[in-house]
């Protein structure tokens, strides 16, 4: 459902105690997400998103790191010129339409101030962001520039006047007329989506008055999300189970999958198809290399031909030679000849012919195996791409890289040397647990990191990450939740009963001529876990878990 005008009210006013706040630093996130830092004396930090993508629309107080773009938008670096270092002066919804006016005090170059209007307008499809010359009412720039030929009604483009869209003449929420029980209450009074509106007409044929349904929705400090809805309010018509959040919390964690895909796909989608592109190509060479092995596997006929037709000289040449095996009793050999050279000539080639598919039969299996190890590990990549974060992606652009799949790009900027990678590491008691979420990290666990004794976990006959148990005397709860990672980071995370094979690391050994990551274990233990999403995320959030936490 969208983003509607009272649940934008009921966060506009959480909202208000970040009057007088001064901006900081102002991030792009993506091509549609904008990121404040807010810093205000009596209550801190904090950081203020704004999203204007169609589907995912909103505001809203983030708590998490979130990882910029390295190269911001045009729109951002003029956000940055305009109000970076000003203060909030004032925060105001429309009336209840999805549109909130933020008045900004900066300074200019010359130290005047000046006074803007960031509106942030959250209304689906037309969702964008502009900022305004408060004394000139004059669009310095917007998120999204609509030009007049595609809204002759409305135009958004620097040096436009800045107008308020249409809307329809309807109730106010607080003070509502006579309404039609019959019909939508969107049409009705202002601020309302179907969803909601639904929600008030079924409460209302259930016995509860407006005024009750429109107090608990002023009063609600939650967010309610369902399968594909979700509201401030508890959507009883839907009767389905509801996880109910703090609002800032829920609305961050709303959409927060998807958009950390969005993002890491703005920054890392050459990975992305480079991935794709070479499981594509070796999926194609395969076959080709098994048909040309099959083909190749009857090289000892040319054998016979050379023979036979050794042993036939003085007989007439002719396109077709009709002649008997020596090798098959009664088998009559129909022998292709080439009229340009004589019977000896063609017996010499079907050798030549023959020596060559002997030899290339080898090769041919060589390159099948090898192929198959090259989509084994395309196919590793791919799996680990549904779980990495922008900086595990950016490790996985160094490997290919240096296994000259794709070239990286040149940066400006000089970056910073990172000592290790970007390894999972959580506190549970006295033991550790290390975790990869890609071959690097797989790598750097495993034969860096991890000691002779620890324990080594990886799912069965999926690819996945490896995991190490550091612990004196590891305890049922510890093996329980190391392989629980192991399972949350691989192709079984949904599925129930995974299967976790563990041994220590004194029994791994590298596999030669394999891909980094690859081993093999000379003996080991299966475990079968159920994954806890809530448990692991929670844990991997903290980076520590309570020694009594149950896996």
């Amino acid at each position: 459902m969208p983003f509607d005008g009272m649940l934008l009210n009921r966060v506009v006013r959480d909202l208000k105690k970040y009057e007088g706040a001064k901006i900081g630093k102002i991030q792009c996130l993506s091509d549609e997400e904008v990121l404040f830092y807010l810093h205000k004396p009596q209550l801190g930090s904090t950081r203020l998103a704004l999203s204007a993508h169609s589907n995912t629309c909103r505001l809203y107080l983030c708590s998490n790191q979130k990882e910029p773009l390295p190269n911001p938008s045009a729109f951002v670096m003029m956000l940055r010129k305009r109000i970076s270092q000003g203060y909030i002066t004032e925060i105001e919804q429309m009336g209840y339409d999805r549109l909130v006016r933020f008045h900004i005090s900066a300074a200019n170059e010359l130290s005047d101030r000046v006074e803007y209007d960031l509106y942030a307008e959250m209304m689906g499809k037309y969702a964008n962001l502009v900022l305004v010359d408060s004394a000139t009412n004059t669009i310095i720039d917007c998120l999204k520039r609509i030009p007049v030929f595609e809204n002759s009604k409305r135009l958004l483009h620097p040096g436009a006047e800045y107008t308020l869209p249409e809307k329809p003449d309807r109730y106010d929420p607080l003070h509502p007329g006579p309404l039609n029980l019959e019909k939508s209450l969107v049409s009705q009074i202002e601020g309302f989506s179907p969803t909601l509106s639904r929600e008030f007409l079924f409460r209302m044929q259930n016995g509860q008055s407006y005024d009750q349904i429109m107090e608990e929705l002023e009063a609600s400090p939650s967010l309610y999300t369902y399968n594909k809805e979700y509201h401030c309010l508890p959507l009883t018509h839907l009767k389905q189970p509801e996880k109910a959040m703090p609002l800032m919390e829920g609305l961050e964690r709303l959409f927060e999958a998807d958009e950390t895909r969005k993002r890491i796909a703005l920054q890392c989608g050459d990975v992305f198809k480079a991935v794709d592109r070479e499981v594509k190509k070796l999926s194609r060479k395969l076959p080709r290399l098994e048909e040309t092995l099959e083909q190749s596997q009857d090289y000892d006929r040319y054998r016979q031909y050379g023979d036979v037709l050794f042993a036939n000289l003085y007989l007439e040449k002719k396109p077709i030679m009709e002649l008997p095996s020596f090798e098959e009793e009664g088998v009559i050999l129909s022998i292709p000849i080439d009229m340009r050279y004589s019977l000896k000539d063609n017996a010499n080639l079907f050798y030549k012919k023959y020596h060559k598919l002997k030899r290339s039969i080898e090769i041919l299996n060589e390159q099948i195996e090898e192929c198959q190890d090259q989509i084994d590990y395309f196919e590793t990549l791919k799996e680990q791409l549904n779980y990495c974060t922008a900086d595990d992606v950016l490790e996985i652009r160094q490997e290919l890289a240096g296994r000259h799949f794709m070239r990286l790009k040149q940066s400006s900027t000089r970056q910073k040397r990172k000592k290790m990678p970007n390894i999972i590491e959580i506190r549970m008691g006295d033991a550790t647990i290390y975790a990869g979420k890609n071959n690097l990290q797989n790598q750097y666990i495993t034969w860096n990191l991890a000691h002779r004794s620890d324990l080594w976990f990886h799912v069965k006959d999926y690819h996945g990450s490896h995991v190490v148990l550091r612990s004196e005397n590891p305890t049922e709860n510890e093996i329980r939740f190391a392989a629980s990672l192991a399972a949350w980071f691989s192709k079984g995370r949904n599925s129930s009963s995974v299967p976790i094979d563990y041994t220590r690391i004194s029994n791994l050994k590298k596999v030669p001529k394999k891909g980094p990551g690859f081993v093999t274990m000379k003996s080991y233990q299966t475990i079968y876990i159920d994954p806890d999403a809530q448990k692991i995320e929670a844990a991997i959030k903290s980076r520590q878990v309570d020694e009594e936490e149950t896996f």
